[in-house]
């Protein structure tokens, strides 16, 4: 009764159940931070008491330099396409990463989070950093070597825009570079970043046309969403002509980047999601959503998906590849509907498809 969790009861025909999820514990032991994965499972049936088992699957510890290694049990690998596929009985020993192989998927990156221990043990060199106890929709493990190894971060945090952070490492920690020297304009003005997503598209608008990313009057403007959207069109015309002109060039290109993924349709019963096949269809998507996704087809990271109900568009999402997540999903003029925590869950909760196109 004290937990306020809401219970969601379901009817079926089913007698028994069976489920695993993850959890991390944060901890800290001789100088080291270290991000323990804990994997839970119950089994029940009607009439019975369940019953629950747990194990620790992966250890990732980070020294202060942020350097890691990690420490995992064995995974079965033959006979099954689950990466998380433990060997319960086999202990937690040093594992090999490849992190030297830029072609080498890293497994043990790509198990969940989950639910995380309130309770967090912190390095002396983590707590400096500004880090509470909020990881910003990031893994542990990436969130922690890149607060331990570049200050910037720390910066972000500690100036109140964790917003931004989290964007920036959204679409890979190596972009920020393209934002810093406005990012340290706004610190010096106080400008607040209210919509980190709108304010780096904004920043590349800006960069496209040659203004000065040193000069508050562009990097600070009053209304956001206003100079964003007049850059926007600004763009599209600047691009008109050219879009036609390379279309058949950039849709054999885009083609071969992105055809096993054509075909892909996601559907509730009442949101209908599907991958934009070609770049005509991303740049009609821009047009009238009247936002700047027009330009995403260039994107290699990126997919883009378009959600409609009844056949009208609702909003657009853009899924990275590499995370497996979705980073950002918009409405006509940028704005967010009424639909859109059920569309990113929609599209997260299937996130399988788009990985077994991947493997294919």
């Amino acid at each position: 009764p004290n937990c306020k969790s809401k219970l969601i009861v379901k009817t079926s025909q089913k007698r028994s159940f069976n489920d695993s999820y993850y959890m991390t514990v944060i901890d800290a032991h001789k100088g080291y931070q270290v991000v323990r994965t804990i994997m839970l499972s119950y089994t029940t049936k009607v009439g019975k008491l369940p019953e629950y088992t747990h194990s620790e699957v992966m250890q990732r510890w980070i020294a202060p330099n942020g350097k890691h290694v990690t420490f995992a049990r064995l995974r079965q690998t033959m006979g099954t396409c689950y990466y998380d596929s433990w060997l319960f009985h086999t202990s937690l020993e040093l594992r090999s990463e490849n992190i030297n192989n830029k072609y080498y998927i890293n497994i043990y990156d790509r198990i969940s989070t989950g639910a995380v221990y309130p309770k967090q043990k912190l390095i002396s060199e983590l707590k400096r950093t500004g880090y509470k106890k909020a990881l910003y929709n990031q893994k542990p493990l990436d969130l922690f070597r890149t607060l331990l190894t570049d200050s910037r971060a720390e910066t972000l945090i500690k100036a109140g825009y964790t917003k931004l952070l989290q964007r920036i490492m959204d679409s890979g920690w190596k972009n920020t570079d393209n934002y810093w020297t406005s990012i340290k304009i706004c610190i010096r003005n106080g400008y607040k970043i209210k919509d980190a997503t709108m304010w780096c598209d904004y920043i590349d608008l800006l960069r496209f046309f040659g203004k000065d990313l040193h000069n508050a009057k562009y990097v600070c403007p009053a209304n956001l969403r206003a100079e964003h959207d007049r850059y926007v069109i600004k763009k599209a015309k600047a691009d008109a002509l050219l879009e036609i002109e390379k279309q058949l060039e950039k849709e054999d290109s885009y083609k071969e980047a992105k055809a096993k993924f054509f075909g892909i349709v996601i559907f509730d019963g009442l949101i209908n999601i599907r991958v934009l096949e070609s770049v005509a269809e991303i740049i009609t998507e821009g047009k009238f959503m009247k936002h700047c996704v027009s330009t995403y087809h260039s994107k290699e990271d990126s997919l883009i998906l378009s959600a409609c109900i009844d056949g009208k568009r609702i909003e657009t999402i853009e899924v990275s590849l590499s995370q497996l997540k979705v980073i950002q999903s918009r409405g006509k003029c940028n704005k967010c509907t009424e639909y859109h925590s059920q569309i990113i869950n929609l599209v997260n909760e299937n996130i399988a498809l788009i990985e077994e196109r991947m493997a294919a």
